[in-house]
């Protein structure tokens, strides 16, 4: 069974954990350099952001989601948790929360692409470059159910 709770202080090492791995799992398009420099960007800031995670039955946590004024920033699933609903469990609890919910992905990341808009994300927009400057070409979603 799936819970969704807000993050704890001292949980941060795993959601770090778990980015690191869905990263792993459904980022091969990212340069070694450039996976390296975003590793770093995420050690240093996302421990200490409130995430809501989902948590299975003994509260150990399979994926996390981060939302700021509305718009999802990150949401990552453990692989070893893919395809059991626990990134849709979070979606809808963020859209609960920010039924006008957006987000950006990754225009390389075409699972990604496809799970929202199976959700009832449409896209909006898009950009050549991705938060940093990168050349990760991002695609603009909003939930329009």
């Amino acid at each position: 069974m799936i819970k969704i709770r807000p993050s704890r202080p001292g949980e941060g090492a795993r959601a770090v954990e778990i980015w690191r791995a869905a990263v792993d799992a459904t980022h091969d398009f990212l340069t070694p350099q450039d996976r390296q420099a975003i590793d770093e960007m995420v050690c240093g800031f996302l421990p200490q952001v409130p995430l809501w995670l989902a948590v299975d039955g003994k509260d150990y946590p399979m994926a996390f989601m981060l939302i700021d004024n509305g718009h999802m920033q990150a949401l990552f699933v453990d692989p070893d948790g893919r395809g059991t609903g626990i990134g849709a469990a979070l979606v809808r609890h963020g859209l609960a929360l920010h039924p006008r919910m957006t987000t950006d992905v990754n225009e390389q990341n075409a699972q990604a692409i496809g799970f929202y808009e199976k959700m009832g994300f449409k896209r909006t927009g898009r950009s050549p470059l991705d938060d940093q400057g990168r050349p990760y070409p991002l695609i603009h979603l909003e939930y329009q159910g």
